[in-house]
Parts: C-alpha cells; sequence; structure tokens
C-alpha cells in the first residue's frame, strides 16, 4: 500500500480545498485517471492517479483542506498480494501443524490407559510444545518484517526548482533500518542549479532505498520508503499478540502448565523492565527543535546536540550555539597548566627525536607522494557545472559579443567606505564595495534603460523589464553560480549589503534558493577578487550585459593642476549584445555609473 503525495499545483500553494473525490474507497483505478478536484486560490485543478491500482484509504473529506506534500488518499498497487498469501499460508500450515502434534499423543493415551503410555505422552508433548514454541517465534519475526514492508509508505521526491524534472542523489545521510526524525537532513540531491537537502516529512523508520548514489531521481516518484512511529508501534503491538497466542495454544492441550506459564512469566517480567527503561530514556531525551542545516553540522562534527545549550526560541539550538560549542572544546584542548608544562616539555623533546629520526624516511615519501599527484581519469560534467558549459556554449555561440574597457578612480570612494564600515558592522554588516556597485548600476539604468532589457525568444521584440535586478558571479563548490538582488533601484545600500552577504554565503555552501536564481536582469563578475585586472566576460543569457571588475590598484595619476598623485584605480571591462547594443549606448551608460562610483557624494543626491 503506497500513498499517493498530493504534489505541487501552483507557484507559492501549499494547500488546497478538495472539491469532490471521483473516486470512492475499494475503486480500482487506472493510471492518469482523474481522482479529485481541488481548488487552489487561482483556479479548480484536476488530480490524476500516479498508477493503477486500489483504493484503500482516502484521507480527506470533501469540503476539507489538503496539504500540499501531504497524503491524498491510500492505493494498493497489487505488489504485496502474493507476499501476504505466502505469510498467511505459513501462519496456517503452522498452527495446523502444533493442533496435530499435541493431538496425536492424545488418541493414544485414550486407547493404552496406562501408565507408562501416559509418562511417554507427557514426555512427547514437551517436546512437540517446545518445537511449536520455537516455530512460532520464527514465524513471528518473519511476518513483522513483511508486515513492515506492508505498512511503509513512500516518500515523493517534491519540486524542488521551477523546470526541474529530476535530480541527482548525491549523498544518503542515513541508512536502511534507521530511525529518522521530523526534519531531520535524509538526503542531498544536486539539480543543474544548487544543491539541496532533502529532509523527512515526519517520524519513522526508514525501510529502503529506490536510488542509491550517483543515480538520477525523477521529481514526483518515489524516494525511499519508510515507516511512521505510529505504525511501526502499532505492527509490533500485533505481532507480540500473534507470539503471545501461539505460546498459550498449547497450554491449552494442558502440557507441562506450571513450566511454561514459568517461562513466559520471566519473559514478560524481562520485556516490560525493558520497555519501562526505553520509556524512561525517552523522557529524560526529550526531543530538541534544530533545523536540519544545525543537524547536519552537528552530525559533521560528531556532537550530541542534549550537549548543547540552545539559545532560540523553546530552547531551539542555533548554528551559532554550535559555533561557540566549538570553540569553547578547542580553547580546553589546547588549555596547558603550569603542572603540566614538564610533561609538555618532556612531550616537545620526544617529537623532536622521532622527527630527526623519520627525516630520511619522510624524503622518501614525499618523493613518491610528489610522482602521485597526478592521475589519468575521467570525471563525468554533471550538476551545476553542466549547465554552465551548455549555457556559455550557447552565449558565446548565439551573442554578437561588443567589448568596452575603462578604469575607474575608486579613492574617494574607499574613504566613504571605510567611514561606514565600522558602524555597519555593529549591525552584523559586511560592508563591500559591491553594494555602492549595484546601487550606482541601478541609477544609470534609469537614464540607459535599455541596459536592463533583454530580447525576446523570436528576436522580435525588446522586452524592457520593470526592476533591476542584479546578479553576481560566485564560484562555489557546486560550480559557477549567479545569484541576483531583487529591486536593487528601490533598497537602500544597508539593504543591499544585506542580501550580498546573504547570497554569497548561500552561493559559496551550495544551497541558494532557486527564486534566487531567477529574473536577473544584469550582472557582475567580479573577478578582480581572485586577483586579474582584465577579463572578456560572456553575456549570462537572456540579460544583454555584464561587467567584469579588476583588482583595485594603486598607481600614479595627475591631479587637476598636473601633479602626480595616488590613486585606487580599478579596470573595468563591459561585454554588450550588439544585437539591441551599439558602442555609443554602452559607453554613455559606463561613463555614468563610472561618475556615481568617482563621486559618491553625487549618488547620494540622486538616491529616491
Amino acid at each position: 500500500m503506497n500513498d499517493f503525495i498530493l504534489p505541487d499545483i501552483g507557484e507559492g500553494i501549499v494547500e488546497c480545498e478538495l472539491v469532490k473525490w471521483l473516486i470512492k474507497e475499494g475503486d480500482v483505478i487506472e493510471e492518469d485517471q482523474p481522482v479529485a478536484e481541488v481548488m487552489t486560490d487561482k483556479a479548480l485543478v484536476e488530480i490524476p492517479a500516479p498508477h493503477a491500482g486500489t483504493v484503500v484509504k482516502l484521507y480527506c473529506q470533501e469540503g476539507e483542506i489538503a496539504r500540499v506534500h501531504a497524503p491524498l488518499f491510500a492505493v494498493d498497487d497489487g505488489s504485496d498480494s502474493d507476499g501476504d498469501k505466502t505469510v498467511h499460508g505459513e501462519r496456517e500450515d503452522d498452527h495446523a501443524g502444533d493442533v496435530m502434534t499435541v493431538a496425536a499423543p492424545a488418541r493414544s493415551t485414550a486407547q493404552t490407559q496406562s501408565a507408562a503410555s501416559q509418562a511417554t505422552s507427557s514426555q512427547s508433548d514437551v517436546a512437540a510444545s517446545a518445537s511449536a514454541l520455537s516455530a512460532s517465534d520464527e514465524a513471528a519475526a518473519t511476518p513483522t518484517a513483511a508486515a513492515l514492508e506492508r505498512r511503509s509508505r513512500d516518500f515523493i521526491l517534491p519540486d524542488i526548482g521551477e523546470g526541474i524534472v529530476e535530480c541527482e542523489v548525491v549523498t544518503w545521510h542515513v541508512a536502511e533500518g534507521d530511525t529518522v526524525e521530523e526534519d531531520q537532513t535524509i538526503v542531498d540531491v544536486m539539480t543543474d542549479k544548487a544543491l539541496v537537502e532533502i529532509t523527512a516529512s515526519e517520524p519513522g523508520r526508514i525501510v529502503r532505498f529506490h536510488y542509491a548514489q550517483g543515480e538520477n531521481a525523477r521529481v514526483h516518484t518515489p524516494l525511499y520508503a519508510y515507516v511512521p512511529d505510529e505504525e511501526a508501534e502499532a505492527e509490533s503491538a500485533e505481532s507480540t499478540e500473534s507470539t503471545e497466542s501461539d505460546v498459550t495454544a498449547p497450554e491449552h492441550k494442558q502440557v507441562q502448565p506450571e513450566r511454561l506459564s514459568e517461562n513466559r512469566q520471566k519473559g514478560d517480567d524481562k520485556s516490560d523492565k525493558k520497555s519501562k527503561q526505553d520509556g524512561r530514556h525517552e523522557e529524560s531525551r526529550p526531543r530538541i527543535p534544530a533545523t536540519p542545516a544545525v543537524r547536519r553540522l552537528l552530525r559533521e562534527h560528531q556532537l550530541d546536540i542534549q550537549a548543547i545549550a540552545g539559545s532560540g526560541r523553546n530552547g531551539r539550538v542555533l548554528k551559532e550555539d554550535v559555533l561557540a560549542y566549538l570553540k569553547q572544546s578547542e580553547a580546553r584542548e589546547i588549555d596547558v597548566t603550569p603542572d603540566d608544562s614538564h610533561k609538555v616539555g618532556a612531550a616537545a623533546e620526544t617529537d623532536k627525536a622521532a622527527a630527526e629520526a623519520c627525516a630520511v624516511a619522510s624524503d622518501v615519501a614525499s618523493d613518491e607522494e610528489r610522482s602521485s599527484r597526478l592521475e589519468s581519469k575521467a570525471v563525468p560534467l554533471k550538476g551545476v557545472a553542466a549547465v554552465m558549459a551548455k549555457r556559455m556554449v550557447q552565449a558565446s555561440t548565439q551573442i554578437p559579443h561588443f567589448h568596452y574597457g575603462d578604469e575607474l578612480d575608486i579613492t574617494d570612494l574607499l574613504v566613504l567606505r571605510s567611514r561606514l564600515k565600522v558602524r555597519v558592522e555593529q549591525q552584523g554588516i559586511r560592508l563591500t564595495l559591491m553594494p555602492f556597485i549595484m546601487k550606482a548600476m541601478a541609477l544609470a539604468v534609469i537614464e540607459e534603460p535599455i541596459l536592463n532589457a533583454r530580447l525576446s525568444e523570436d528576436e522580435s521584440e525588446i522586452l524592457y523589464q520593470g526592476a533591476c535586478n542584479i546578479g553576481m558571479a560566485v564560484d562555489s563548490a557546486s560550480g559557477l553560480m549567479v545569484p541576483n538582488v531583487k529591486g536593487v533601484e528601490r533598497l537602500s545600500i544597508l539593504e543591499i549589503a544585506r542580501e550580498v552577504g546573504r547570497l554569497t554565503e548561500a552561493a559559496r555552501s551550495g544551497r541558494v534558493a532557486q527564486a534566487d536564481l531567477k529574473g536577473g536582469t544584469l550582472s557582475i563578475s567580479n573577478i578582480g577578487a581572485l586577483g586579474g585586472t582584465y577579463a572578456a566576460p560572456i553575456i549570462n543569457q537572456p540579460e544583454v550585459a555584464i561587467v567584469a571588475l579588476g583588482r583595485t590598484q594603486r598607481l600614479p595619476r595627475f591631479d587637476g593642476e598636473g601633479n602626480v598623485c595616488a590613486r585606487d584605480i580599478m579596470t573595468i571591462t563591459w561585454a554588450g549584445d550588439h544585437r539591441i547594443i551599439d558602442g555609443g549606448t554602452i559607453a554613455r551608460f559606463s561613463n555614468l555609473w563610472k561618475h556615481y562610483l568617482e563621486h559618491p557624494d553625487e549618488m547620494l543626491l540622486s538616491l529616491s
């Protein structure tokens, strides 16, 4: 039996009203058959069946609100019917064997009516009872695993980005059979844009994975199977009752009642004692709230969340709490008391002698290491890197690039930034040159809006954009990413700085939200941060312009009176789509942008 998970039915929609069921419990449905009609805040949507099967249970009634990514109905596809028949058949055969084994000596006793035969029959009954007890234990264990499999639900991989239909399974953070908590990170998947964490929708036990690491998983298909906690507990209770009934069956035949009763009583006492201990253990370790990212950080450093005091609401453990705990642990490790100072000195002398003894061997090993640094291998191009390769080829071959270079004197801008930096850092924000560069660019776009436009797909129209969303190229671990700051023309320098910090941190960790990667209108490549001075950037299609920022250098220049003075110079290189931007347009735009950066006081006058 599998649960049908209500998929995404519109961007930003998290729930809907169940208007009408087109099926009922017990119906046999076909793949893609309409099963329900739901009403969102935008339209009436028809939900089709994902596969054929028999409807087992409807989780929502007509008129109720259904949540996206929550079970809508249960369907039995018939895959477990053969296994059920086999298991039940084994149980019936085992019970029949029990009755026959115990009853046969009883008939013999009735016929002979002798004391010797009664003694022989009594011994046979004991052996038969022990054999039945062992068979019943084995039968109880096998159906439990099979029943857990039948009770399992499939976790359906949800939409993880607009237009994304598949992703690569990068890392499983759990194993089959593990017990997981709600919101615990289960797996990392890589789309063509970012690395995404998939978390557990509810607590339970992992039964099996549908994909191995490195395989591609399809959106809206089962990712893994699990048994919710309540289902696992129910199955455990049923298994216990079944085992007890198998044990008590021979007792009705009066075969060693005192001995069997004593054994059962000891087993029950042990079970009760263990369950009480487990219960006290669970009560003493309540679940501490924390985000999946924090739990992943705890696993990476092999820390117990119980040892960390949470400073968030309701005792929530924050990332800052974990980092502070790690810092305190490092401080304790390197702290040395005066009494131990002579021990440390002796250890240092020992280490020095050992280092000298291994010097020759180290030289030989280093030669071997240097020779093994290079190796021949083939690495598949996938994920963000594969998409970047494809898009760069398209942009460089389809767009006629026009390049324009210049240099900026940002001496006064650096002075202004240094004055504001201390005050901004008090609010926990890092102030770089990027917010000023973006703001000046948005102001220049107002005068030359074609730099903020794009060409229609059939190249018949120029589409002017109503917001200036400026992207910045970030060299992340997953590849090149270009998240963008939305509506720069409406934001203050402080708000832009906050967004730049957030996007940079998210991009470098490979976990940028899909919304931050969409809708860009202009891009900046800060190649100068790595040391370059000039570059010929490739336009980020469908945008029409991009600028590369070179390294800032302290160079001699002439002032207004002809005197040589030191100035802070940044080189810049523009690339424009020559289909709609000519040289004069990009020169005028660049000159206005340059004027704002070289005279930041005039830029302040233009702020709205």
